[in-house]
């Protein structure tokens, strides 16, 4: 049984294409993850890899909209599953960007009421963070330090894409 589910939608104060970049790669999804959570992560520009638990999971860029969207696919995890990051440019402002994703699972009935809310309430932090970190605000969970870590590297990477 194929469950989906929508994140809420936030206004990220980026434009879709700087937003898009910061995404673009999957080696910048290691910035964002704390130091000691790395070892067990790989990632290259299409796919990145983690064991979680003993288990493998992975995750596949399937299709780029350039500046648009970003859909993914799972590879080598014990469940199939996929989704979309979506970047719209703001009808109000053209420099802020209308950012949502979307996901979905293979799931059983049982998985799906264990794990569809806690599922839905990461995704909805996930844009709050970002929403915050384009407004120069810490999100929730992070501390001042690793958040200069990653605006540097995530600086530096999407200095070289352009």
């Amino acid at each position: 049984m194929t469950t989906e589910i929508i994140s809420k939608h936030g206004l990220v104060s980026k434009s879709p294409f700087e937003l898009y970049m910061a995404f673009v790669d999957m080696r910048n999804f290691l910035q964002m993850l704390p130091e000691d959570k790395r070892q067990d992560v790989v990632a290259d520009y299409d796919t990145i890899t983690a064991t979680v638990q003993g288990f493998k999971i992975g995750l596949m860029v399937k299709d780029r909209i350039p500046y648009s969207r970003i859909e993914f696919i799972d590879c080598g995890a014990p469940f199939s599953f996929g989704g979309a990051l979506h970047f719209d440019a703001s009808s109000d402002e053209p420099s802020r960007t209308d950012f949502h994703i979307e996901f979905h699972a293979d799931l059983n009935l049982m998985m799906k009421m264990m794990l569809s809310g806690k599922i839905k309430e990461a995704l909805d932090r996930v844009v709050d963070g970002l929403v915050s970190v384009s407004e120069g605000r810490i999100p929730e969970g992070l501390d001042e330090e690793t958040m200069r870590k990653m605006q540097e590297e995530l600086a530096k990477r999407q200095g070289g894409n352009q």
